[in-house]
């Protein structure tokens, strides 16, 4: 039997439950090791090169050194990859490890410029203990003032290792194309956090009286009693998504009291 209009996705692993295995300890301060062979056999042939395998076409630092420098001369990744293989013959790195690598090294530097752009506050001026932390790119406040008509506020949850909630605040340019405006960790969901963000990104903007004229959110009533006071002019609505979640939770549970 064929079922029409379905594609079937092709995966590839390398695991063959191959039954080798070694156990390695080490001795005294683990400057030395004593291996145990646990099983020394394998059901697969020896393979003729290690290119492909993530270990061995890792770069080292000098390489990597060298990747970032040409990244920043806008070299091509073909180009860098046959400078690699020409300053050493034993190299086995991959065209998709050099994309990766400029990849993990440019986002780097995109979160390096948002870690320089942050705002903080203690929980007391005594305290060193940091309540609510605010950051955004720079690109972000130049579409903040650029696009400031509309903005969506949600939060989310389970997000870090902190299990702290994030505040994300979301624009929309003329195009009806969003972009992050900023992100806040919050210790708690009250209204006066919620006022120091807002009041953050109120800073942000140009100048005093310019403001967003419409922002949308769930029926969360710290957050809206905080849109209120920062933002008394913008009108405030509620999510549609949101809307039809709590209505389908509430019909769900009319449905199953009838049949009941």
């Amino acid at each position: 039997m064929y079922k029409v209009g379905l594609e079937v996705t092709v995966t590839d692993t390398r695991k063959c439950q191959c039954p080798f295995k070694l156990r390695g300890k080490p001795i005294g301060k683990g400057q030395d090791w004593v291996l145990k062979v646990i099983c020394g056999t394998h059901n697969h042939n020896l393979y003729d090169t290690l290119v492909g395998y993530p270990y061995a076409d890792r770069l080292n630092a000098n390489e990597h050194s060298m990747l970032v420098h040409m990244t920043k001369s806008t070299v091509k990744p073909g180009n860098i990859l046959c400078t690699l293989k020409e300053n050493n013959e034993d190299n086995m790195t991959t065209i998709k490890l050099v994309y990766n690598a400029r990849y993990l090294y440019k986002r780097s530097g995109q979160l390096l410029l948002m870690t320089k752009r942050y705002t903080c506050r203690k929980k007391s001026s005594s305290s060193n203990i940091v309540s609510d932390i605010l950051w955004n790119h720079p690109d972000a406040v130049k579409l903040l003032n650029a696009f400031n008509v509309v903005f969506l506020m949600d939060m989310t949850y389970k997000t870090n290792k902190y299990r702290l909630p994030l505040f994300e605040i979301v624009g929309v340019t003329y195009t009806c194309l969003s972009f992050s405006a900023g992100f806040v960790f919050l210790t708690s969901e009250k209204e006066k956090n919620y006022i120091w963000a807002l009041q953050k990104i109120r800073g942000s903007l140009l100048t005093s009286h310019v403001g967003p004229e419409v922002i949308v959110s769930d029926k969360d009533l710290a957050l809206m009693n905080a849109i209120s006071t920062v933002f008394s002019k913008a009108t405030n609505l509620l999510c549609r998504f949101h809307i039809n979640k709590n209505v389908k939770e509430k019909c769900k549970m009319l449905v199953d009291s009838v049949e009941a």
